[in-house]
């Protein structure tokens, strides 16, 4: 039907105009100088310092893929075996590292392990801060809840009989673990760990806070590179590299996903064991106890660390720094009052759930409900957005547009977090499509409805739920998100994200601590919304 290719057209539009065009204007940047040459990416190979960055971008998604599944498969196991007391607390909470924005929680490990800082006066000064260590701790921080989630969701999938068949053989304890339960849950771990490894790859904000410049990424290097020493040929050079990698990064975790989902798809549920008073006082019931609490001091101490320097100035409690933060005279640092920045968040993210739902959705109903010529190539082209950085993506968009009226204005930057909050959008939209029969649309259109029809009165409400995690999800991303913003934003459109972070710049950690509570506050709504409807988009 032709109004069919004029809806496939929508996204594909959008996604060529804001998406290809400023990724080919990095490619010819990186590639081209009065004819097509590979120069500047054989000087970033030849280059020691620019080689130890790429090796050490690598090394530290690797190791921190590896501390997230130590930190995140102990509570798969516990989640999808056993039900506790607390059980829905502790699960609830792990939502709060998805709508938290990155600059918020490297804020809280500077104070949690600064020299002042609260585990470094009870524990001493261990060189966290500053180094790699505290990039893969707050790496985990942010995705071991990944884990917890996709393994536990496969685990209470498992069917019973394999293990029982094993156990009648003789299997038992680790033997039976090994040889039964593990390979049936490798769909699982994989793709846990290849989102994990992903989205530790593409960081910015925690090595750029945490790391330093010792412990540069990619990704912050050429953030230097483009915003320090406006060199865009060595910055495209570098970016053609990373986003080559992280291409071939998506590809493989887009494969495992795709085992992931046909494994999910088996229709056994298998209850989680309730736990007596008896077992609960044992051994099981003190470890169970012992991992919920570690798991809520991993997250809520750095929220607890910001929230509490927020109202002490001076060393007595006081309200110094938000009277700071709100004086007019006291906002010089990003050229805006806090309110605007407020207000901008507000407007980017709002504006950003609207194209980015509209995106999503148009693309989720054509993956899994039509059948057209080209629909693999399609689904390739969407699904390219999920491999690309902030930073690339921001410098993409300087290349692109820096001669339009389009740059410096506030719909650039709602269009950059768009295409970054777009594939979170279409995962939570695809995922509950999968769960609506097609067949209660067909038997709409079979009485008299207009295939529209039958998608407004019987799809559309049935996959609301996760429309609307996906639109606070984008929401969320929107406020949060800083490399982009801080690239493309002028001094009156300054996001929060970018005012906390000209704070920490000029060492005002109770002025940075102050908004940020807001910011948490915004985020915390997101989450109790996202917690209340229940989708899974991981």
């Amino acid at each position: 039907m032709k109004w069919r290719r004029l809806i496939i057209l929508i996204p594909l539009t959008f996604l060529l105009l804001f998406f290809y065009i400023p990724l080919l204007s990095i490619i010819h940047e990186g590639f081209w100088d009065n004819g097509p040459t590979l120069k500047y990416i054989l000087s970033i190979l030849s280059n020691s310092y620019h080689r130890r960055i790429i090796f050490f971008t690598v090394e530290q998604a690797l190791a921190s893929t590896l501390l997230t599944l130590l930190l995140g498969l102990p509570g798969a196991y516990i989640f999808a075996r056993y039900d506790f007391p607390g059980k829905r607390t502790v699960k609830a909470f792990l939502t709060v590292p998805f709508v938290m924005p990155s600059i918020m929680v490297a804020l809280g490990f500077l104070l949690l392990f600064g020299k002042e800082g609260f585990f470094t006066r009870l524990f001493g000064d261990w060189g966290i801060l500053y180094s790699w260590k505290a990039i893969l701790i707050a790496h985990a921080f942010y995705n071991f809840p990944i884990v917890i989630r996709m393994v536990s969701a496969l685990w209470q999938r498992i069917n019973p009989h394999y293990e029982e068949m094993a156990m009648s053989l003789g299997a038992r304890g680790f033997t039976l673990f090994r040889k039964v339960t593990l390979p049936m849950l490798m769909p699982a771990i994989f793709a846990s760990a290849m989102l994990t490894f992903v989205f530790c790859f593409l960081s910015f904000s925690i090595p750029l806070i945490l790391g330093g410049y010792q412990y540069a990424t990619i990704e912050v290097d050429i953030f230097m590179l483009i915003m320090t020493l406006l060199d865009f040929r060595t910055g495209s050079a570098l970016a053609i590299i990373q986003i080559s990698l992280s291409f071939i990064f998506m590809y493989i975790y887009i494969k495992s996903l795709d085992e992931y989902s046909k494994a999910e798809e088996q229709k056994i549920f298998r209850r989680a064991e309730r736990l007596t008073p008896r077992e609960l006082a044992g051994v099981r019931g003190i470890l169970i106890a012992l991992y919920s609490l570690i798991v809520f001091i991993f997250i809520i101490s750095p929220l607890l660390a910001v929230v509490y320097d927020s109202f002490i100035y001076r060393g007595h409690f006081s309200l110094e720094w938000y009277r700071r933060v709100f004086s007019p005279q006291y906002n010089p640092l990003f050229g805006a009052t806090s309110l605007t920045a407020i207000r901008n968040s507000l407007l980017f993210g709002f504006g950003t759930v609207i194209l980015s739902t509209v995106i999503a959705l148009i693309v989720a109903y054509s993956l899994h409900r039509w059948h057209f010529r080209g629909k693999n190539i399609f689904d390739a082209l969407v699904m390219l957005p999920l491999g690309s950085s902030a930073i690339t993506l921001g410098m993409g968009y300087i290349k692109a547009f820096h001669a339009t009226p389009l740059y410096r204005t506030w719909l650039i930057i709602v269009l950059a977090h768009t295409i970054i909050a777009y594939p979170f959008v279409l995962r939570a939209i695809s995922a509950v499509l999968r769960k609506i029969k097609p067949s209660l649309s067909e038997a709409a259109v079979s009485l008299g409805a207009s295939e529209w029809r039958a998608f407004l009165r019987v799809e559309l409400p049935l996959a609301l739920g996760g429309i609307i995690v996906g639109a606070i999800f984008a929401f969320a991303m929107s406020i949060a998100e800083l490399g982009a913003t801080y690239m493309l934003y002028a001094p009156q459109y300054t996001t929060i994200t970018v005012a906390v972070y000209r704070f920490l710049g000029s060492r005002q950690f109770g002025s940075a601590s102050a908004l940020s509570v807001i910011l948490m506050a915004i985020s915390g709504i997101s989450f109790m919304i996202i917690e209340r409807i229940g989708e899974e988009v991981w």
